[in-house]
């Protein structure tokens, strides 16, 4: 078994499932075993490495390998270590599977893939001759399939005015010019994607039993209502910026949650919302037209919008910045070299690269595997495909 595929099955052998805002519990929740490993992983290695805690049982790891030449940069490559829930998978999730050249398992194209092609590439890296003409600073972030709490805990180690971490900071002392944020792409470089604000809306009713329901107030029919103007609003918000290399502005309802018994009427119900927007677009706009429709449907009596759980204003392209542009080539220069078409791309979906953006990180998305393969129920990689994004990550980090 390759170094790539032996470290993929560590990973996908070690639950890492995101609660995903859920108050549920169990062995296969949160990212500790990753972060067990981790450490473990870098203290054999002799890397210098911190814990950074970001929520009870969840921590980010960073390590650090230094360049060999002098005042060299400071690249950042970052993967998240939790992965989406396992349930209705038509595989074990948690029993790394190899055949036909593919590794089978939960996470292990999101982004577990991406993960070990990073840490095979700093394996690699150091045990070379070859000189390394930039800082490595590799990053295990917590909760980025729900919150990309970890990515923003992250992002205030470069920040002078927010105390504390100070081992993680110490690894962190320089703003890195650029980042490379482990995704799924095919070996392509995603430049640009869509941010999203997220969040839940509580209607509240009066609840009493359902014989003299006229006593009460039906918490589902205002609910209704709002379901109703926010498909309106989805549909349109189809047509706008129809042409945009990460296509249209989109919005979801995700979860619907009310009522305790159909012999009761419901004091409450829970809507969880997904607004994505393409670069350019206000998060808080956005969410603004939201809150504006429902309340034209509904009123706002009893209604509550709960604070953004989730807030990013997407990824707009980073190989226009005269520091990040070399590394970015260098990259996909590299992929090229293995054989990658290692395209320049936009993306639907959003990534942590948004939240390292904002923080004046210049980011490019880049990994092994499929993004259609992603939280499917079958979930696999190309084993190929991860031993060419850690060639590549590699080879950017000495060319010259």
């Amino acid at each position: 078994m390759s170094d790539t595929a032996a470290t993929l099955a560590d990973l996908v052998r070690r639950p890492s499932v995101n609660p995903m805002g859920r108050d549920v519990s169990g062995p296969e929740y949160l990212e500790g075993r990753v972060t067990d490993y981790l450490v473990h992983r870098f203290t054999a290695a002799d890397i210098p490495w911190a814990r950074q805690a970001v929520a009870p049982g969840r921590d980010n790891v960073v390590a650090r390998l230094e360049a060999t030449v002098p005042d060299a940069p400071v690249l950042l490559w970052d993967a998240h270590q939790d992965t989406v829930p396992a349930e209705g998978m038509s595989i074990e999730p948690f029993t790394p599977l190899i055949r036909d050249g593919r590794l089978y398992g939960r996470g292990s194209c999101d982004v577990k893939g991406g993960m070990a092609a990073m840490l095979v590439a700093l394996d690699r890296l150091r045990a070379s001759d070859r000189a390394r003409r930039a800082t490595v600073v590799f990053s295990a972030t917590v909760n980025e399939e729900f919150g990309f709490t970890g990515a923003r805990a992250l992002a205030r180690l470069w920040d002078a005015a927010v105390p504390g971490d100070a081992p993680a900071r110490a690894l962190c002392a320089a703003r890195p010019v650029a980042a490379i944020v482990a995704e799924p792409t095919g070996l392509d470089l995603v430049v640009q994607h869509k941010g999203a604000v997220r969040w839940r809306i509580r209607i509240r009713g009066r609840a009493c039993h359902s014989a003299f329901p006229e006593q009460g107030v039906n918490a589902i029919y205002p609910a209704g209502r709002a379901i109703l103007a926010i498909e309106e609003l989805a549909a349109e918000l189809l047509r706008r910026h129809a042409d945009h290399p990460c296509g249209p502005p989109t919005l979801n309802l995700g979860t619907i949650r009310g009522g305790a018994g159909v012999n009761l009427v419901p004091d409450l119900t829970v809507l969880e919302v997904d607004r994505r927007v393409v670069p350019g677009e206000s998060p808080v706009a956005a969410r603004a037209e939201v809150i504006a429709r429902v309340a034209a449907a509904c009123g706002t009596a009893g209604v509550e919008h709960e604070p953004p759980f989730l807030e990013s204003a997407g990824l707009s392209d980073a190989a226009a910045t005269p520091t990040a542009a070399p590394w970015i080539e260098a990259l996909a220069a590299a992929a090229r070299g293995g054989g990658a078409a290692a395209c320049r791309t936009a993306a639907r979906y959003g990534t942590n690269a948004s939240v390292f953006a904002e923080a004046g990180v210049p980011s490019v998305v880049f990994g092994p595997g499929a993004i259609a393969q992603a939280h499917t129920a079958d979930e696999w990689i190309e084993l190929a495909q991860v031993d060419a994004a850690a060639a590549a990550l590699a080879a950017a980090v000495t060319a010259g």
